[in-house]
């Protein structure tokens, strides 16, 4: 089974250590069933976090719900807004290649 871990005790997320797509193990915190797959280096919601409430990592707000987001929910570009890169949610979900910027 693959393994996450919590950095710092407010945190809402979790990071996997490993590609994962039924459950993950969060290192002392024990088991969140996945609501789809997340790869590794990813964040997993650890509890419900509401539309416009902070996701915190590291013990700070790295950004903003942009939709309602439940416990075991990938927590990437798609549905988290960054407090730190504005032009955030104009980057491709998967590749994090910027949408808003032809490259030739």
């Amino acid at each position: 089974m693959t393994t996450a871990f919590r950095i710092h005790p407010d945190d809402n997320v979790a990071t996997l250590l490993g590609d994962a797509d039924d459950t993950v193990t969060v290192i002392g915190e024990g088991e969140i069933a996945l609501n789809q797959a997340i790869a590794l280096g990813h964040k997993v919601a650890m509890a419900d976090i509401a539309q416009g409430d902070a996701v915190v990592k590291f013990g700070i707000p790295i950004g903003r719900a942009g939709a309602a987001i439940r416990r075991g929910d990938w927590v990437h570009l798609h549905n988290c807004a960054s407090r730190f890169d504005e032009r955030s949610g104009a980057f491709d979900v998967v590749t994090g290649a910027g949408k808003d910027m032809a490259y030739d």
